[in-house]
């Protein structure tokens, strides 16, 4: 048919949608969009849109007449042009469902027997777009299920597991969170093993008994990983439910949290948690099939879902480029996530989502004190940002970089990284780099006067830094870069043997660390008040923080703990055992309320574990 033919038809087409509407012989929108998928032909699509658009341009030129009479007839022609324009929109959207529905089934069917279970999953992956809602999803099943010929097959098991998964998420729903209403401090999925948290009630709710029994070994927090390991002939279907329900928990829990207008730092501290916890359950299920005989596809699908989760993560708008995972585990969840990460990652090509996700495991190795692999990792992420052009990831990196440096005390790398971060954020606009490149410049210059024994001015050059780093910190409202640029002018005070200035600021990066949820940065600073409050002479609070620092950072396994446990040592030697466990005890008051019962019992094992390591 030609343009000419086709213009003239999908003109009469519009009058008539128009002519019949204004006569009332058109009473709903639905009856429009069903004319509009009847007669739109597949494949001329835009021509019909090119003659609407036309149509529309046409009457809106007519609402300049003075004419009263035609004026409102023309406007309620273009309400009715509106109208079609409207369920034309509908229509190219299901059309690119069905197109998308229809695209999955045939690469389902196409799949070779033991791989129709890697075709579902890139299927449902919420990176697609359009991503399929939890009704398409839905109707892939009942689409699956019209096309088989019988229940036993692999096709058959995925259509089945697709309507146990939406059928157990929908049991779920009315509990997603009602399990933090029931604890006083709701901190995401860290808490007293078998009572806190959202695995104990949800397990009470699935049907699934495989499904169940995840639930209870993540509410007891056991290892992901032995557990799977010891699950016999898992079937399919159950398989696919479990993806299924536990897609639509991360992403309902994501929402949820997204949604807290009271606390938005919050709300996106315990996003960012979700989005780790269900990408680390992922990577610890992998690990533990790799030892078992269960089937290769189950094992390939833990990664597929496992990069889904990190992919979707990496580009939320709270990604946290200098922050790490350690401000959202502990212990040996920790220790083991950042091994579980790694695998999945390496089957990635160099885009800009993998580069953050790099970015933030680079930051939390250099943490626990990992520095050749954090570099490794940040200069990996340095290199895809660059060629991606993430100008916020490629500062992020070379900021990190220059933070490593400085513990290992290769100050003028440190500089150098720190100044490259500084000239780039500054020709870029990036303010958040420009504060985290000047702290760290800052920061630098100090170890790096310390090291040469300089003049005074270097380090008053040096502070001036990171004083400019503060302020640009505070305008910006950004707590992590504030702790971070406090935390650097109390050291840089302790190197200058000058206590009681670096106190004040010591405090100040406490606190805006425990308001960003960083462990990392609360054991530091805790650290360095200890060494601060010991030079002066304050026994008991040199007695306090080392205690708090000691413990939180022993907890996200960084070896950075031994620091404050080495001040504790010297106290108890100067003091003695008595007067030693007394003050202690004197300190618990103030202990509890950061660590708990718990916490403060285990500092003496803890520490006489230092002291064994001598």
């Amino acid at each position: 048919m030609s343009d000419t033919s086709i213009e003239t038809r999908y003109n009469a087409l519009i009058d008539r949608i128009v002519q019949t509407t204004l006569k009332g012989q058109i009473s709903s929108k639905e009856q429009v969009y069903q004319l509009l998928r009847q007669e739109v032909e597949p494949g001329t699509g835009e021509l019909f849109e090119r003659f609407l658009s036309q149509q529309i341009q046409a009457f809106e030129q007519q609402n300049s007449q003075t004419d009263e009479l035609k004026q409102a007839k023309a406007m309620r022609s273009l309400r009715a042009l509106k109208t079609i324009q409207g369920e034309w929109e509908r229509v190219q959207k299901d059309l690119a469902v069905s197109s998308t529905l229809n695209d999955a089934l045939e690469t389902i069917f196409a799949a070779p027997e033991g791989e129709v279970l890697g075709a579902l999953i890139t299927a449902i992956d919420p990176n697609r777009n359009p991503a399929l809602t939890l009704s398409q999803i839905q109707q892939l099943a009942v689409n699956l299920q019209k096309q088989v010929p019988s229940t036993d097959g692999e096709a058959a098991q995925l259509a089945q597991g697709l309507i146990a998964g939406i059928a157990s998420w929908q049991s779920l729903q009315d509990y997603l969170i009602s399990w933090m209403y029931d604890n006083l401090e709701p901190l995401g999925f860290v808490g007293v093993p078998g009572q806190r948290g959202p695995w104990t009630v949800w397990a009470k709710q699935v049907k699934s008994p495989l499904m169940r029994s995840l639930f209870q070994t993540l509410a007891l927090q056991q290892p992901v990983d032995e557990w799977i390991s010891q699950q016999d002939n898992i079937s399919l279907s159950a398989w696919v439910e479990l993806a299924v329900t536990m897609q639509c928990l991360q992403q309902g829990l994501v929402a949820w949290f997204n949604k807290q207008a009271y606390n938005a730092k919050a709300g996106a501290n315990l996003s960012t948690s979700t989005f780790l916890t269900f990408a680390a359950i992922w990577s610890q299920l992998a690990n533990g099939l790799r030892q078992s005989l269960t089937s290769s596809n189950y094992l390939d699908s833990c990664f597929q879902i496992t990069l889904q989760i990190l992919r979707t993560f990496a580009q939320t708008k709270d990604f946290p480029l200098y922050g790490g995972i350690f401000a959202l585990f502990s212990g040996d969840r920790l220790r083991s996530t950042l091994s579980y990460f790694d695998a999945p990652l390496k089957q990635v090509e160099g885009t800009q989502e993998k580069a953050r996700i790099l970015t933030l495991l680079g930051y939390s190795l250099q943490a626990l004190g990992q520095l050749e692999p954090a570099k490794a990792f940040a200069q990996q992420a340095l290199d895809i940002a660059q060629t991606r052009g993430d100008i916020q990831c490629e500062i992020a990196n070379l900021n990190h970089l220059s933070r490593a440096c400085v513990t290992q005390k290769d100050y003028e790398s440190a500089i150098n990284y720190s100044q490259r971060a500084l000239i780039l954020a500054r020709q870029s606009g990036e303010r958040l780099g420009e504060a985290n490149a000047l702290a760290n410049l800052g920061y630098s210059q100090v170890f790096q006067g310390q090291q040469l024994q300089s003049e005074l001015e270097v380090y008053e050059s040096a502070i001036q830094y990171l004083q400019q780093g503060l302020e640009l910190s505070k305008r910006l409202g950004d707590e992590q870069s504030q702790a971070l640029c406090c935390s650097s002018l109390g050291v840089a005070y302790l190197v200058l043997s000058q206590p009681q200035n670096a106190i004040p600021y010591l405090e100040i990066a406490l606190q805006s660390a425990r308001i960003s949820g960083d462990l990392y940065l609360q054991g530091q600073n805790f650290a360095s008040l200890a060494s601060a409050y010991y030079s002066s002479q304050n026994i008991e609070m040199a007695m306090t923080t080392g205690s708090l620092g000691m413990y939180l950072l022993e907890q996200i396994g960084s070896v950075q703990w031994r620091q404050p446990a080495g001040l504790l040592t010297i106290l108890q030697g100067q003091l003695g055992d008595t007067a030693f466990q007394n003050l202690l005890k004197q300190c618990r008051a103030q202990i509890i309320p950061v660590i708990g019962v718990d916490g403060y019992d285990y500092l003496p094992l803890l520490l006489n574990q230092y002291q064994q390591s001598l």
